[in-house]
């Protein structure tokens, strides 16, 4: 394979230094596997039980050394080509859901990242700024996914600390979207909420100015907002919330397409189905599941945004008695991310809705899926 050197594998396979990013990206390739795999985290598709714990294990690793600054690898840390490449794959891995590979190719970039970051000036210091930050904020999402708050939080620390290095005020807004998203599953809905709207403020372009980076932020911004306001007690926050959705919605409308900027996605599929979503957190059932007629996923819908708006076309179905069509649904959801329905909480509630019309279905699905729905 071209550009590798058996000896440098050799001594990765002693035990003596870590390969660079760049190195197992070529592997991974010549090989046509994953770099999970390659580093043996990972077997090919088997059960991911223990392999999401040790990839969250690794994760939270990379994060807390990556801010010390601690790399033991073999030569020096990759150029910002092969991190940049490996930034865009790893965020690929988050949004289908692959944990192995996720954690592999971030615990890579936080650590060689910023081992050369700390070597570099000027541009390239400020570019490699901003990936770090990216980075953090998936290393951020996943824990998030995963239930761990504190390593949540301390993601979204560095990754604050280097945006505002960087200077990028769009990048800083996104990771409050993050950051209201953590407050979120804290149980802090009006800080998450607040937090939204602050950033929200802060990044709001102009109506004169042409749509950008900023708008983007923005209408992601509105629509974090808006899910926090949808979860205060029934009737305070139903205003709000219609009031930061009519925002994105106009966001997403000037936007005119989807867009991803720094792996997170706004755009019109992003405002319609969020809509779904609020819709089902406020008990308006009926209204969600006209929306979801109205609404359609194009084939570019990441695997997990697309699972967590079915899981709330789910919820809306259970509630409106529509059972068949949200046992439906839910075995879709579970068939199509295995893993990552595991992690989820709204499969259990569905799952406690179905049982009172029929256990045996439930049991039925729980198999089917493999996750237990009912205790």
């Amino acid at each position: 394979m071209a550009g590798i050197s058996v000896a440098t594998v050799q001594k990765a396979e002693q035990n003596k230094g870590e390969l660079s990013i760049g190195y197992l990206l070529k592997l991974a390739a010549g090989l046509r596997t994953d770099v999970a795999v390659i580093l043996g985290q990972q077997a090919p598709r088997h059960d991911m039980g223990l392999e999401a714990r040790a990839a969250l294990r690794q994760l939270a690793d990379a994060v807390h050394e990556s801010a010390l600054g601690d790399w033991q690898g073999i030569g020096e840390p990759s150029t910002l080509d092969d991190l940049t490449r490996a930034h865009g794959l790893a965020y690929e891995a988050y949004w289908q859901g692959e944990n192995g590979q996720f954690s592999n190719l971030t615990s890579k970039i936080l650590k060689e990242g910023r081992a050369r970051y700390e070597q570099v000036s000027g541009w390239e210091r400020e570019q490699l700024g901003r990936l770090l930050a990216s980075t953090y904020q998936a290393a951020a999402s996943n824990a998030i996914l995963l239930g761990q708050r504190d390593l949540a939080f301390a993601a979204l620390t560095s990754a604050h600390h280097l945006s505002a290095e960087a200077g990028d005020p769009v990048l800083s807004a996104l990771l409050d979207s993050t950051l209201s998203w953590a407050y979120l599953r804290d149980a802090k809905v009006e800080r998450a909420m607040m937090v939204a709207e602050r950033a929200a403020s802060r990044i709001e372009p102009p109506l004169s100015k042409a749509p950008g980076p900023e708008l983007l932020a923005y209408g992601r911004l509105m629509i974090s907002a808006a899910v926090a306001a949808s979860r205060f007690e029934k009737g305070r926050g139903e205003a709000a919330a219609n009031e930061y959705l009519s925002r994105a919605h106009a966001a997403a409308y000037r936007v005119g397409r989807d867009k991803s900027l720094y792996g997170t996605h706004f755009g019109p599929t992003a405002a319609n189905t969020e809509a779904v979503g609020i819709r089902v957190a406020l008990g308006d059932y009926g209204r969600a599941l006209k929306l979801e007629r109205e609404t359609h996923l194009p084939k570019s819908m990441p695997k997990l945004a697309r699972n967590r708006y079915k899981l709330d076309v789910a919820l809306a179905q259970v509630e409106a008695k529509l059972y068949d069509k949200a046992g439906d649904t839910l075995i879709e959801v579970g068939l199509d991310a295995p893993e990552w329905v595991k992690h989820q909480a709204l499969p259990g509630v569905i799952g406690r809705r179905l049982a009172k019309v029929s256990a045996s279905k439930v049991q039925s699905i729980s198999e089917i899926i493999g996750v237990p729905l009912i205790v």
